[in-house]
């Protein structure tokens, strides 16, 4: 397994696991002790690392939602919770999603052990996202918690070489949306207003984007040999499994 096998592998299993925490109940329930919507956390809990930026630096760092509903959303948030704040008070509970969901996990350690050394190779040019997460302090040793913010920074650091990867390609956010396997329907949960371009011309486009992410990617797993690759990527499928159920 290459590194850029090893970083497309990771993709899916990344996705849902932290997905997993987004969408955890309890996660959303404590969100609404901060007073805000499902929206203005969605995005001053992902983009709160940053600090207090202006909305426009936080639509070019996502990348993939519209300018105008990260403006809604961050400001939102604003009057009532700085933005650093929402990113510490969401970081907490990751961390504390990790001891409860990940502790029970039996090769939880070396699965820490393989992803810190992935997120601790990543180099930070281009991800500003990424690198403001990394330096975010992590105050609970617990190895759940600890496994819990490596699954979170590996994807941060796939979705922010995703950006990269796209504008590299001469797509558009929006585009890349499109031309991709959730459309329309993709686009509408992004913010993103109608007239949407043809996604026939540009499906074979993002596909090469999606190869070049996977060789940006890569370059910090080629941080693992070839039998340390293979095995995060199945300890990441195994770990995925017991939320799929």
């Amino acid at each position: 397994m290459t590194p850029e096998q090893a970083a497309a592998n990771a993709r899916p299993g990344l996705a849902s696991l932290v997905g997993a925490f987004a969408e955890s109940p309890q996660t959303l329930r404590r969100a609404r002790v901060l007073g805000l919507s499902g929206w203005a956390y969605h995005v001053s809990a992902r983009a709160g690392a940053l600090g207090d930026v202006r909305p426009e630096t936080v639509a070019a760092t996502i990348g993939f939602i519209a300018p105008e509903a990260v403006t809604d959303g961050w400001e939102a948030a604003a009057k009532t919770t700085p933005p650093l704040e929402v990113a510490t008070w969401h970081l907490r509970e990751l961390c504390r999603w990790g001891v409860d969901e990940l502790g029970g996990f039996p090769r939880l350690s070396r699965l820490l052990e393989l992803s810190k050394r992935v997120v601790s190779a990543v180099d930070g040019a281009a991800l500003p996202l990424f690198v403001a997460w990394r330096a975010m302090p992590v105050a609970d040793a617990d190895p759940g918690a600890q496994a819990a913010v490596m699954l979170h920074l590996l994807q941060e650091h796939r979705l922010g070489v995703h950006v990269v990867a796209v504008r590299a390609s001469g797509l558009t956010p929006l585009q890349a949306i499109i031309a991709g396997p959730e459309g329309e329907t993709g686009a509408v949960a992004f913010g993103w207003q109608p007239p949407y371009p043809p996604a026939g011309p540009i499906v074979r486009r993002l596909m090469w984007a999606e190869s070049i992410a996977d060789s940006l990617a890569g370059q910090a797993y080629a941080a693992l040999n070839r039998t340390e690759r293979i095995e995060l990527i199945g300890l990441l499928e195994s770990l995925s499994h017991r939320f799929s159920r």
